[in-house]
């Protein structure tokens, strides 16, 4: 973007970002912002938490500057960032709700980290960008080496040095980080990740921009529905193959690796343990901030949902207007028949050729069967065993498979994954072994399913002894994740 006068203008007129620097509340609306969406990574709240959380606000500053500070409710406060002439906020109401809810527009995050780099600090570390900066260079260089040589040489090089490191630490030559070292790339991490989740951000509002016109066009289109479907997935096609689109695919894969997350935790439990990490007060968020990526990751994906949802819904009410249509013809073909049923038209009105011949072969028809003459034979009937046990024919254990199904199908759709442990958690088994076969099963034939043979679970059910009281039992088995 070129930043000449007209632009800067224009955006100094229309961009929400620059009006919330330039608004007189300014300070009230990026730390609000900041401290109930930003800091906690809360993505949704509804109307009625989010207005307790600045009404309580508020009250703190009239102490603090008197009542005359912020005349107006939380209530009106919050729809006036919302209109249009601010856009610092988005109201809408959520599938199944009459409850207004809030979310952050991208704008307004990009503002309060902006405002954020303006503070004073006391480290700035620079190794660690250059040092990034070399190895995005790096990648880049060996990534488009179209030369097979070339490229061998290369992995020849990076293996001599990773021999030489390997001797030298062999001999008790270990190299360290420096404390500055240790510092300068923890401030790096935390940057690019709180980054991160403002991308995810970002990324959600272009996918509601897609949904949005694509609800537009539904409204007003009066063409073919064939013709509008087909620009529809066009579009939405070129967003998901778009360099953003196709990044955030393969981010979104990386991270739902199990194996992934758990070497996270792993890293990030490590390094926030290091003294000159603890010297720097990370934020306790910073722990998870792995889930915070999955979190906003989940949100752009049900907003892809939702667009599928939206698509389903035009297709059902296309065809019941087409079946409408349909009726609407036949009954016009009724009423113009009970006119004229009084004087009937004369001569040949229609005809129809027959459509095939019907041919019978002989070899065809199936041959004539006697009927089997039952043989009854007057014999007396000999008593049976009276004591049998008749509540063996109501103990069979009989697994239901359906259900079982629409208990997965229901869990996955709020979700793009479940482990069977969870499954079993949420419905508990009732009839043991034989329905924790069932599942599997179901995750064979049925549906799609992930083995994780590195994780090892615990599934846990209440059983029953031959004397009828109850025995906890349990089975440990590869993790077993069912995927939509």
């Amino acid at each position: 973007m070129s930043l000449d006068y007209a632009t800067l203008e224009l955006l100094r007129q229309s961009h929400p970002a620059w009006r919330l620097l330039r608004s007189e509340h300014a300070p009230l609306v990026a730390s609000f912002l900041q401290r109930v969406f930003i800091a906690p990574n809360v993505r949704v709240m509804t109307q009625a938490d989010l207005a307790e959380a600045l009404e309580d606000e508020l009250y703190g500053l009239r102490e603090r500057l008197g009542a005359a500070a912020f005349p107006k409710s939380a209530l009106d406060y919050l729809n006036d960032w919302a209109a249009n002439d601010k856009g610092w906020l988005r109201k809408y109401y959520a599938q199944g709700s009459d409850e207004p809810h809030f979310d952050l527009m991208p704008a307004t995050e990009k503002a309060i980290a902006w405002l954020d780099t303006l503070a004073e600090r006391s480290f700035v570390g620079t190794e660690s960008r250059l040092l990034t900066l070399f190895e995005l260079l790096k990648q880049m260089s060996e990534g488009s080496e179209s030369d097979p040589q070339a490229r061998i040489a290369e992995l020849q090089r990076r293996r001599d040095e990773i021999d030489a490191e390997m001797a030298r630490v062999l001999s008790g030559d270990l190299p360290m980080l420096d404390a500055t070292g240790l510092k300068d790339r923890f401030q790096q991490f935390t940057t690019l990740a709180r980054e991160l989740l403002t991308d995810f951000r970002e990324v959600e509002h272009n996918f509601r921009g897609l949904d949005r016109r694509v609800r537009e066009r539904i409204a007003l289109w009066e063409g073919a529905k064939g013709a509008l479907l087909e620009e529809i997935m066009g579009e939405r096609d070129a967003i998901a193959d778009s360099d953003q689109g196709r990044s955030f695919r393969a981010f979104w894969d990386f991270l739902m690796s199990s194996r992934r997350q758990e070497e996270l935790t792993t890293l990030l439990e490590r390094v926030l343990a290091l003294p000159p990490v603890l010297e720097l007060r990370p934020d306790v968020r910073t722990r998870r901030i792995h889930y915070d990526w999955l979190e906003a990751g989940e949100h752009t994906q049900r907003m892809v949902a939702q667009l599928s949802q939206q698509l389903r819904r035009f297709l059902d009410d296309q065809a019941w207007l087409e079946n409408r249509r349909i009726m609407d013809i036949l009954h016009g073909i009724e009423a113009k028949a009970l006119a004229l049923r009084d004087t009937p038209p004369t001569g040949t009105v229609m005809s129809i050729a027959d459509t095939a011949a019907a041919i019978e072969l002989p070899i065809e028809r199936p041959l004539y069967t006697p009927a089997i003459r039952p043989s009854i034979a007057d014999v007396a009937l000999a008593a049976g065993d009276g004591e049998v046990d008749a509540a063996v024919l109501f103990s069979q254990v009989v697994v239901d498979r359906a259900q079982l199904a629409r208990h997965i199908r229901h869990a996955l759709q709020d979700r793009s994954q479940i482990t069977l442990r969870e499954l079993c958690e949420t419905r508990p088994l009732q009839h043991g072994l034989a329905e924790l076969l069932a599942y599997l099963q179901l995750a064979d034939d049925t549906f799609k399913a992930v083995i994780d043979e590195g994780v090892t679970e615990l599934i846990v059910w209440t059983g029953m002894t031959p004397a009828g009281h109850p025995h906890a039992r349990q089975a440990r088995l590869p993790r077993v994740i069912f995927v939509r």
